[in-house]
């Protein structure tokens, strides 16, 4: 990249990182590095810039500024096209741009992609029928306390506490989910499987629960996104996985933390992103 290269920026206002004055301090970063923004797209009130859109204006680069669904989103959207993505932490966990930029900050990333040190891949993806996990996949009854962390981001004070005890039933009653091929872990299955890509696999870890207690402070490390706070077991490392409801039940997904039902069996296997993203310090 040089200095003046045209970007096309997507932000999200329902995103963690996003607001007013982040968005001006963000512009400020684009313009000190030398970056050129040709047009903001607000998603969802603006739809997502689409491949001939793009090419129309000459854009060969674009950066999203949101949460990991909407970078999903955005990603998904743009398979195929022939410019790159460049992803930018502004989510509350931003769990791809780690993968992308390690603990790097925002300007030297920006400083990086100027100077020409960023780098065009195609990281691996956890890709099932509902889709591509880049950040990773959840899935089991555990998924059902997302519907609780959404409600804290709205300041939802009566969704906090209807959510919070239906994610404590569904996850105390729900059936839960097993590894079957290849046979992983208990037959009995756990409440919550975490897939996690990388570019030779993906990483199996199976959070469980065994008392009330557990389950409350399993439920609190999902709202905080923080897994190593729960009780859990790594099971392996492989490229395909299926998982099936012990019942035969749907099965609750959050594909980078959005949620989507599928039937009771579903099969994940590791994909490579098809289209190219910007890193600087990808490690895999």
């Amino acid at each position: 990249m040089s200095d003046n290269t045209p970007v096309w920026l997507v932000v999200n206002a329902a995103s963690g990182s996003n607001d007013d004055g982040s968005l001006e301090t963000l512009k400020d970063s684009f313009a000190k590095a030398g970056l050129s923004l040709v047009r903001i797209s607000h998603f969802p009130d603006d739809d997502l810039p689409a491949r001939a859109e793009l090419d129309e204006a000459g854009v060969g680069l674009v950066a999203v500024f949101t949460g990991d669904g909407t970078v999903n989103a955005l990603i998904t959207s743009l398979y195929g096209w022939r410019g790159a993505i460049l992803v930018l932490p502004g989510g509350t966990m931003n769990l791809l741009y780690h993968r992308l930029h390690g603990d790097a900050g925002l300007d030297d990333v920006l400083a990086a992609v100027v100077a020409g040190k960023a780098f065009r891949c195609r990281p691996g993806v956890v890709r099932c029928d509902a889709g591509d996990g880049f950040a990773g996949v959840m899935a089991g009854p555990g998924t059902a306390w997302n519907e609780v962390r959404e409600a804290m981001r709205d300041a939802d004070i009566a969704g906090i506490a209807s959510g919070a005890a239906r994610a404590l039933g569904q996850s105390v009653g729900a059936p839960m989910v097993a590894c079957v091929d290849p046979a992983l872990g208990q037959a009995e299955g756990y409440p919550l499987l975490v897939l996690t890509p990388r570019s030779d696999g993906f990483a199996i870890d199976a959070y469980h629960a065994e008392t009330l207690g557990d389950y409350l402070s399993q439920g609190l490390a999902l709202l905080k996104r923080d897994f190593r706070e729960g009780p859990s077991d790594r099971l392996g490392h492989v490229v395909e996985l299926t998982t099936r409801s012990v019942t035969a039940e749907p099965t609750g997904l959050l594909i980078d933390g959005e949620p989507f039902d599928t039937g009771p069996t579903v099969r994940f296997v590791l994909a490579s992103c098809e289209v190219d993203l910007l890193a600087t310090r990808f490690d895999e």
